[in-house]
């Protein structure tokens, strides 16, 4: 459940024993408030704890010195009864899901339970009910739900929240809190956008969703098929047809073809209008799962910083594609190839602070061992046709000097270099943001592949269409010397080199499967690493129900 998430390794009696220390001193309260004080004073002294928070959870102990601090004065009731601010912040519960999050986790039974106290028991514990549900809220509106770095080995990312007393501080600040809890939540357009795109999708389930499309012969322009009125509602559903345009029976063509374009775009596929056994796949996805993977992208979202920097590269692994952002807009975007589903490319941040010239590429150990090795036992020189030296030792040598018959996993003491030229398999460009995971953005000799709708095929590092274009945006701006010209002359030499930055670039390296573009425009990716599924069953763990 929520308390346990984030509990510390302390025994729940040490707990105990460093409040009672705390709160020897007699408690002195506001008469207005004195007798729900005096309530709050004895549930806290006595560790008669009634607020459904785990006696050897931090927040505790959080909750309990914002109390002690301020003489045990309640925050959300007067002895008379509960505030309006304590109203509001029920009614910001109740409505918890347009933001993705399960009402149910806060104990919006309890505090709507309690809400008409008159009692001053029942008002402290209210009081103490509505502080550990806004720590809770107000850390899942900020920072998300789940700790990213912990739901899978190759998410690296840690958010760092508001922290308990500065939530309940501000919740005493605030005059109206519903601004305040607004600020809480990510303030970047692109989670405004998925959460309008939330009120979209859950508005066209309430009205039934989209009717599935059944199987058959690929669907071209001009073709007449008993599944074309169906197809047409979907599309009406979806927004990607006006209700307005032409019905032309079951013949698919016209304005109906120019919306399966949008459906196709929007989904990451080939916009051609052919309606074959991708776009029927995506056709077919119920609105339920859509709604699904809206909150759990709303969720990832949580985790990304609100500042972002002025000028910085954005990656969607699931979108399999690169921008580079200046101020509010993208002044360069290109299609990336990224990491196998066995070999996934990892989420993290990252700043870049160099770009390669003509690379040399060191083979990693693992490619080494498992795919070079087998070769070179068979036949020292198998590489040398792709321009692969060994080094040893720093220096050169000869692969038949090397004994490779007792290499194996956990023994390879040499290195292998590929020399920069038309067969390295970085090509002629690197972009470097050091990191402990090996990997960056590069060239490629393969251009074919990025002709594909589906670009899963590296080995972990991103390939990039149009490298020199990307060099050109990104040594332009860090230095107006570095002209498109230069950069040529630079990559014609056929040396390796180095520019370094001046100002390190922020390189963010996502997994979107699903976000809102200014236009309005809902767009989907299929989850082929298998992260929303992570995702979620670590959200199930906690108590949430998705959807």
């Amino acid at each position: 459940m929520v308390g346990a998430r984030r509990c510390l390794a302390l025994l729940p009696h040490l707990w105990f024993a460093l409040l009672l220390v705390a709160f020897e001193t007699p408690a002195t309260a506001e008469p207005e408030n004195s007798r729900v004080g005096q309530e709050i004073a004895q549930v806290i002294k006595s560790g008669a704890v009634s607020v459904g928070i785990d006696d050897g959870d931090k927040r505790l102990f959080d909750v309990f010195t914002y109390y002690q601090e301020r003489d045990f004065k309640p925050l959300w009731v007067r002895d008379s009864g509960p505030k309006a601010k304590a109203r509001d912040f029920l009614d910001i519960l109740r409505a918890a899901e347009e933001d993705g999050l399960d009402p149910r986790n806060y104990r919006i039974g309890e505090i709507s339970a309690r809400m008409d106290a008159k009692d001053p028991k029942g008002l402290a514990a209210l009081d103490l009910l509505l502080s550990r549900a806004f720590i809770d809220y107000g850390n899942d509106l900020t920072v998300g739900r789940v700790v990213p770095d912990q739901i899978g080995k190759d998410t690296h990312i840690k958010p760092i929240g508001p922290g308990a007393l500065s939530l309940l501080d501000g919740a005493e600040q605030a005059e109206d809190i519903g601004p305040y809890v607004d600020s809480l939540a990510p303030q970047s357009a692109n989670y405004a956008r998925l959460k309008e795109a939330l009120a979209l999708y859950r508005d066209i389930a309430h009205r039934g969703g989209w009717p599935k499309i059944a199987a058959g012969p690929t669907l071209k322009p001009g073709i007449t098929d008993p599944r074309v009125p169906g197809l047409r509602q979907l599309l009406i559903a979806t927004a990607d047809l006006s209700i307005s345009a032409p019905d032309m029976g079951e013949l698919y063509d016209g304005a109906l073809v120019d919306a399966v374009k949008l459906f196709q775009e929007r989904h990451g596929l080939n916009a051609d209008g052919v309606i074959g056994p991708g776009t029927l796949d995506a056709m077919n996805v119920p609105v339920e799962e859509r709604i699904q993977q809206l909150v759990l992208n709303m969720e990832r979202r949580r985790w990304m910083p609100d500042e972002t920097g002025k000028f910085y590269v954005f990656v969607n692994l699931a979108d399999q594609y690169l921008k580079v952002v200046d101020g509010n807009k993208t002044i360069h975007d290109a299609r990336l190839v990224v990491g196998k589903p066995y070999s996934r490319t990892p989420v993290f941040t990252q700043n870049m602070t160099y770009v390669v010239f003509n690379p040399y590429w060191n083979v990693p150990t693992s490619i080494a061992v498992n795919e070079y090795l087998p070769k070179l036992k068979a036949n020292p020189y198998a590489l040398a046709a792709q321009d692969i030296e060994v080094i040893r030792a720093g220096q050169v040598v000869d692969a038949a000097s090397v004994p490779w018959g007792s290499y194996g996993p956990g023994r390879f003491p040499v290195t292998l270099r590929q020399k920069p030229g038309q067969k390295n398999a970085l090509g002629r460009l690197k972009f470097m943001f050091p990191n402990p995971y090996n990997v960056y953005i590069h060239d490629t000799p393969a251009k074919t592949l990025f002709a594909r709708d589906n670009r899963f095929f590296s080995h972990g590092c991103m390939r990039v269409e149009d490298p020199e274009k990307l060099a050109q945006v990104i040594l332009g701006h860090d230095d107006p010397s570095w002209t498109p010209a230069r950069i040529a002359e630079q990559l014609q030499v056929k040396k390796n080199g180095i520019a370094r930055l001046k100002a390190p670039v922020p390189v963010y390296i996502t997994y979107l499967t699903a976000w809102a573009n200014k236009d309005a425009s809902v767009n989907f990716r299929k989850d082929v690493y298998g992260r929303d599924a992570e995702l979620m069953v670590a959200l199930r763990k906690m108590g949430d129900v998705v959807n």
